[in-house]
């Protein structure tokens, strides 16, 4: 059996195909597993470090509104529709499994040509073009990470994330992250992360708030992303507020603290959630708006607290999250909330969709296909 999976130029298109792969090869170790990806992408550096092999096609970017850049597509989308399927036939797939992102459209065009069946999966509450393409085809196999989700022919299956996520037990794991990060051990603790790329807009407002926190006895441990520079003024003997521009294991992260403040793509919505970690999600305002749907369900539910990004200033965090992040009660009810609302399994859950496809009788190929 072999698996051309297609999702790239994001982490949030890479970790579920990531993910999806672990549950696929604990399944059948011996399943060939090929993922189809850009040079420019994440993809080109996380892929072949995760032991997998990354076949590159050409990167086409698909713009959102009708602009000129639209007429320049066709040509471009052509050869990358060429080189998806010469790795298709290469491998000889048994299905391809699209996951979004840039190089997900060439390879439903190629499954088409080639005749092979399709899976389709979408990360975001609002689906992007790619997916919303496949779907119209894709009448049996079509999975979505969050209910309700506007997706023709769409089952609800969650988002697939790392083991490392889905089994944390945070309580047995918060000494040892508290200590590894420098932190207190005994101190409510405030998360904040804006992604690997960071987030100027939560960057500023938390900092800013440094000394109500402290003041609160609040403890903070800051993601800023690569490049960003913050100067927290706390007064002396405040609490420990540790600065680093990235986290590489978000594992112990999440273990370390109480509540959260972040962006809300589909990865870190999923994560929060099946952590049991209370979040503050903020949005960011730019693209087609899917961050404030990725959170909506699990803030409906009562498991996060939702503000605008343009409302996030320092004085909001000193009003509102201080006193989120120093009430264990709530604290406690948000977490279950957020917990019971999102599967943990949803990589096994999608592996055992892919297999399915990929046994079943070479016939209905054309059927399933795009």
């Amino acid at each position: 059996m072999h698996i051309v999976l297609a999702g790239g130029g994001s982490a949030g298109h890479i970790s579920p195909a990531l993910a999806l792969a672990a549950a696929l090869r604990r399944a059948d170790p011996d399943v060939g597993l090929t993922f189809l990806g850009t040079e420019e992408g994440l993809e080109a550096r996380l892929i072949p470090a995760a032991g997998h092999e990354l076949a590159v096609i050409p990167r086409v970017p698909l713009p959102r509104e009708l602009t000129p850049r639209l007429l320049t597509v066709p040509g471009r989308l052509a050869g990358a529709v060429r080189a998806a399927a010469g790795v298709i036939s290469r491998v000889d797939a048994d299905v391809v499994v699209g996951l979004g992102g840039y190089v997900a459209m060439p390879a439903y065009l190629a499954a088409r040509r080639l005749r092979k069946p399709v899976v389709v999966h979408e990360q975001n509450a609002r689906p992007g073009i790619a997916n919303r393409f496949a779907a119209r085809f894709v009448t049996s196999h079509v999975a979505v990470s969050f209910p309700g989700t506007p997706l023709r022919h769409a089952a609800f299956v969650g988002l697939p994330v790392r083991r490392e996520i889905t089994t944390l037990d945070r309580s047995a794991l918060r000494a040892e992250a508290r200590a590894a990060f420098g932190l207190d051990p005994d101190r409510p603790t405030l998360l904040v992360t804006g992604g690997s790329q960071g987030a100027v807009r939560l960057n500023q407002a938390v900092a800013g708030a440094a000394a109500s926190l402290g003041a609160a006895g609040v403890q903070v441990l800051h993601a800023t992303g690569a490049g960003h520079d913050i100067r927290p003024e706390s007064p002396a003997g405040s609490p420990p507020y540790v600065v680093v521009p990235y986290i590489e294991r978000m594992e112990l992260a999440y273990a370390a603290a109480d509540a959260v403040i972040s962006r809300a793509g589909a990865n870190t919505v999923t994560e929060l959630a099946v952590v049991g970690l209370p979040a503050v999600f903020v949005p960011y305002p730019v693209g087609n708006g899917e961050q404030r749907f990725n959170a909506q369900p699990v803030v409906d539910a009562g498991g996060a607290v939702l503000v605008d990004d343009a409302d996030l200033t320092p004085e909001w965090v000193g009003q509102h999250v201080v006193g989120l992040v120093t009430d264990a009660g709530r604290l406690a009810a948000m977490a279950k909330v957020a917990h019971d609302l999102v599967p943990a399994d949803a990589d096994d859950r999608l592996a055992e969709l892919v297999r399915s496809v990929a046994t079943s009788t070479h016939g209905n190929a054309g059927k399933e296909g795009l």
